[in-house]
């Protein structure tokens, strides 16, 4: 496949169908290690004491402690409240953690062939820092700033000379050129800035 010729926006039977790829997730090591730490120790508290009480020997303090103050607390006290809300925290972060994809830094890119079973992906500095060589590159631009999200890349540009609305016409071309040729799963919209750069300052 050739690429468009640089400045020039893709014809509209050139058109990237949109397609659907799934984001790319985190392995969540470090909460899925804590997680399994915390549920391995408690279990072999409880393990343990269970074998010294079957083994007719006292059981620890602690466990004692304990049942004597479910005996006492009602759902009403203020600490049992409040080790319910922090549990019920802790529950909701890791949750959150499980449900949300994470690796937001990436994005997917689109596969060869519906059905080839490859998936790649691109980082979104890379993609700011292309589409940022590509707004340089535009006659009058004496600098640009970009940041690339899922679904908006947002684009500031300076200009030393030429009309505004020039610069603005040209960028916009180039922009969405760049934008088809990262190959993205779902092309982000631009949203660009011009602005003239202050006199003096080189």
């Amino acid at each position: 496949m050739t690429a468009p010729a640089p400045g020039r926006a893709p014809a509209p039977d050139q058109a990237p169908v949109p397609v659907r790829v799934a984001r790319f997730r985190s392995a969540r090591r470090i909460p899925a290690a804590l997680t399994a730490l915390a549920v391995l120790g408690a279990a072999g508290l409880f393990l343990y004491d269970l074998a010294a009480v079957r083994a007719h020997r006292p059981g620890m303090e602690w466990r004692r402690e304990l049942a004597d103050q479910l005996e006492r607390r009602t759902p009403a006290d203020p600490e049992v409240l409040i080790g319910a809300g922090v549990l019920v925290v802790v529950g909701a972060v890791l949750l959150f953690l499980a449900l949300t994809p994470g690796l937001r830094g990436i994005l997917p890119m689109r596969p060869p062939e519906p059905d080839a079973g490859v998936r790649a992906g691109l980082g979104r500095k890379a993609a700011a820092q292309v589409l940022r060589d590509r707004a340089m590159e535009v006659s009058g631009v004496r600098s640009a700033r970009v940041a690339v999200r899922r679904s908006r890349v947002a684009v500031r540009a300076q200009s030393h000379f030429r009309e505004l609305d020039d610069v603005r016409a040209d960028l916009e071309e180039v922009l969405a050129v760049g934008i088809g040729e990262l190959g993205l799963a779902h092309a982000p919209r631009s949203r660009l800035r011009v602005t003239r750069a202050p006199v003096g300052k080189g």
